[in-house]
């Protein structure tokens, strides 16, 4: 499932509706029914019918049964034509299992919003790159909507109803700021940024040029955070971004009375790029609240002082 790299313009997925039946897949660890139970509640009350295979509570050691049980689970989901959206249980390890064992011919002919975080980012860039339709990095059924204050609501429904103009919270109060004064238009893109890192060098290499680049992470030490950012300007990966956004980065800490600053760490490598950089948007590990952000669409970034503006530009989704 590869393609010369470019950042063409994507397919979009068919809108979400009301009553829509959404799959639910585990692609990579392990999960428990009771939260399971509790994300697919909270889904049937803003409307849709969740649905899941049963072997979707299967085990094989960290992972959600075996490769071959999570490829075939991911490919039905994607075949079936009741199913309208695809959300992922949860992340943790193994996505990257997938790739050998996938049929492009299942992905790439039925296009639809697939929404995860974490180690779900390597599905999403793959599917937004490779697939070439746009992906969603979003809210996870056993992380986020089984939680009470799990979910932003308002990006969740611009993202799947195709509205386009709209912004994410980055507003008083939403925890971001700026670190690098710039305005920017590029392709919205990225994700959990360990792997960003590890997707690099094989066929399915992050395509960064032209893009607003948001990268997140969690419980990386600050070194850990310097080394993959130096990673991935050594590989070039930074060379042609318009414009950087990051995460909350949860306890991203080397101590807790530490005499630097994550922002500090960060800004040695990207603080000379001449871009843009913002700081603490609520997208993938997060505290409260997870943003829904499109990955493969038109964005704007502008950051003036504590002003930051993040602005999806197009719909992320076709009308149903």
């Amino acid at each position: 499932m590869n393609s010369p790299s470019s950042q063409r313009s994507r397919i979009k997925p068919r809108a979400l509706q009301l009553g829509d039946t959404v799959g639910i897949v585990a692609p990579a660890s392990n999960i428990k029914r009771e939260l399971l139970e509790k994300g697919c509640e909270a889904l049937r009350q803003l409307g849709y019918k969740p649905f899941y295979f049963e072997s979707i509570v299967e085990q094989d050691l960290y992972f959600a049964g075996s490769a071959d049980r999570r490829a075939r689970e991911l490919e039905e989901m994607f075949v079936r034509e009741d199913v309208r959206a695809i959300l992922c249980a949860r992340g943790g390890y193994g996505a990257n299992y997938l790739l050998p064992k996938l049929d492009p011919g299942k992905i790439v002919a039925h296009p639809k919003i697939f929404v995860g975080y974490s180690d779900i980012t390597t599905l999403l860039t793959c599917f937004a790159d490779s697939a070439g339709f746009v992906t969603f990095h979003g809210p996870m059924v056993t992380k986020d909507f089984a939680l009470a204050d799990g979910v932003d609501l308002a990006s969740w429904e611009a993202a799947m109803t195709g509205l386009a103009g709209w912004g994410a919270d980055t507003g008083h109060g939403s925890g971001v700021i700026g670190l690098v004064d710039g305005a920017a238009e590029g392709i919205l893109y990225g994700g959990c940024l360990s792997l960003l890192v590890a997707a690099l060098g094989t066929p399915h290499d992050i395509r960064t040029a032209g893009t607003i680049l948001f990268m997140e992470d969690v419980n990386a030490k600050p070194y850990q955070v310097d080394r993959m950012l130096m990673q991935l300007k050594l590989a070039g990966k930074l060379n042609n971004v318009k414009g950087i956004v990051f995460g909350e980065m949860l306890d991203c800490v080397q101590t807790h009375d530490q005499a630097y600053t994550l922002q500090q760490v960060v800004l040695r490598i990207v603080g000379e790029l001449g871009i843009p950089v913002a700081w603490g948007l609520r997208s993938g590990h997060v505290t409260r609240k997870n943003i829904t952000l499109p990955i493969g669409v038109r964005a704007s970034l502008s950051v003036k002082g504590s002003e930051v503006q993040l602005k999806i530009l197009e719909a992320a989704t076709a009308p149903a």
